[in-house]
């Protein structure tokens, strides 16, 4: 999500899951090319595998910003063509490229042709007043004969006239079946399915008819909930990540993190729903909102906040928690 899954959120989300796969917020094939890219691009090794989402449609600088994704390291480059904000229309690149499927296909073939990692698209199901089974298929027949990688899909429309981009997140309904129709129609071609997901449970069912699911406000907003990705989607049989620690792991980062430049709260804003249903909450919640912006502020903020959850007795952790194996594959990203 764009100002949201920056490279601090992705640190803190890989503590949580070592096996999802993590997305950068969406960055323009012209900052890429052009602008600063360590401070756009840079991540921490900690955080594979992720992917760099691009939002673009001229074939030569996709296929460029691919190769600079690929020498920084990227495990994948996925190409948003959801994104309904106005300002990505104007710039001709996210979710009104649904109406021109030819020049994502032919986006997706330079960028093949130009690096060796997995090249992925993210769509929604149509935009505006299109027929979602003709514009849904036009988009995946392009992108699968230029060789995509993987199809990702908001299982929603777009509405480009009349909407916030607010709006386009929960106003069109959502139609799930029509993606679990396009992973029919297209059995040898990797489906993923996003939005609306809230739980792991949820996310299990989906991967009853998809190969995989992505998470997207869920996951930045009830962050605990990935404790227990790698067991329920991955089948794993260690323990789930537990909150307290993964808080502990956090604070040396912080502390790289201050020393060199960064403020507490542009970090712990991404952390203020990890206890979400746990005693102490609110406290949590409120030491991190009030004393993280303050002049100065350390990581000893974190330690007080994580003393007012730790002294409650944390039985209630395990509605975090969610159960049933399904070994496929779960993406915490965007919701273009």
């Amino acid at each position: 999500m764009m100002d949201w899954t920056d490279r601090h959120c992705r640190f803190f989300h890989r503590l949580l899951t070592r096996r999802a796969l993590l997305y950068t917020e969406m960055v323009t094939t012209g900052a890429v090319i052009h602008g600063d890219r360590e401070r756009l691009l840079g991540f921490d090794a900690a955080e594979h595998p992720v992917a760099l989402q691009l939002g673009g449609s001229e074939p030569a600088e996709l296929a460029a910003a691919a190769r600079i994704a690929e020498d920084f390291g990227y495990d994948e480059v996925n190409l948003n063509v959801g994104c309904p904000s106005d300002r990505v229309q104007s710039g001709r690149f996210g979710a009104c490229l649904m109406a021109e499927p030819a020049l994502v296909g032919e986006g997706v073939a330079a960028m093949k042709a130009a690096v060796k990692i997995p090249v992925t698209v993210k769509c929604r199901i149509g935009i505006d007043d299109q027929d979602t089974e003709m514009a849904l298929d036009a988009l995946a027949d392009a992108v699968v004969g230029a060789g995509t990688d993987a199809l990702w899909v908001h299982a929603r429309k777009a509405w480009l006239e009349g909407l916030s981009p607010k709006e386009n997140r929960d106003v069109p309904p959502l139609d799930y079946d029509r993606v679990y129709r396009l992973k029919a129609r297209l059995p040898g071609t990797f489906v993923g399915i996003n939005g609306g997901i809230a739980t792991l449970d949820e996310a299990s069912a989906h991967l009853s008819h998809v190969d995989g699911a992505m998470l997207g406000r869920a996951a930045y907003k009830s962050p605990g909930l990935l404790a227990a990705v790698d067991r329920v989607i991955y089948g794993e049989t260690g323990p789930d990540a537990d909150p307290l620690a993964v808080v502990d792991a956090l604070i040396p980062y912080i502390e790289a993190e201050l020393s060199r430049g960064a403020h507490l709260s542009h970090i712990t804003r991404h952390i203020l729903g990890l206890f979400q249903g746990v005693p102490g909450a609110r406290a949590w919640r409120r030491i991190l909102t009030v004393e993280s912006v303050k002049p100065g502020a350390t990581a000893e903020v974190l330690r007080e906040a994580l003393a007012a959850v730790a002294a409650r007795p944390l039985d209630s952790a395990d509605d975090l928690r969610e159960t049933g194996p399904a070994a496929a594959r779960l993406s915490v990203a965007t919701q273009g």
